[in-house]
């Protein structure tokens, strides 16, 4: 268990997430707030039944969002001068040679990863080194 704390606390949120989690708590809130008035003027009775499911949807649906927002700290071994790691989590589905005609001009090894919503989405260089050419498409 202690192991397991101590990885809880290597994982923080992405800043980008900041507002759409704390705006996602207010909208859950709010739409909870007035369904327990709804339901508690229709019958007393009705709020004791539903609530419990939908704070249970809501509070699912917000861990989910924190979830997808969530930035573990990366820690790698050793020396990772020569080391090329995946740029993102997820599973390799195309690995094959591409010609790449903007900056390279020739043909370039294109690897594809497919991210499920239960991966971390972020980027991160593969190799030590300078970026001189960025170019989002």
């Amino acid at each position: 268990m202690g192991e397991r704390i101590k990885k809880l606390k290597k994982i923080r949120i992405h800043r980008e997430g900041n507002s759409e989690l704390l705006y996602g708590a207010l909208v859950i809130f709010g739409i909870n707030l007035l369904l327990y008035f709804t339901l508690n003027a229709i019958h007393p009775l009705a709020r004791h039944i539903v609530m419990p499911f939908t704070c249970g949807i809501g509070a699912f649906v917000w861990l989910s969002m924190l979830n997808f927002y969530r930035c573990p700290i990366r820690y790698f071994n050793g020396d990772t001068e020569k080391l090329v790691v995946a740029p993102a989590d997820g599973k390799i589905v195309v690995l094959e040679e591409a010609e790449e005609n903007e900056y390279f001009h020739d043909k370039r090894l294109m690897i594809s990863i497919f991210m499920s919503p239960l991966n971390v989405h972020a980027n991160w260089f593969p190799v030590d080194g300078k970026v001189k050419f960025v170019h989002h498409q």
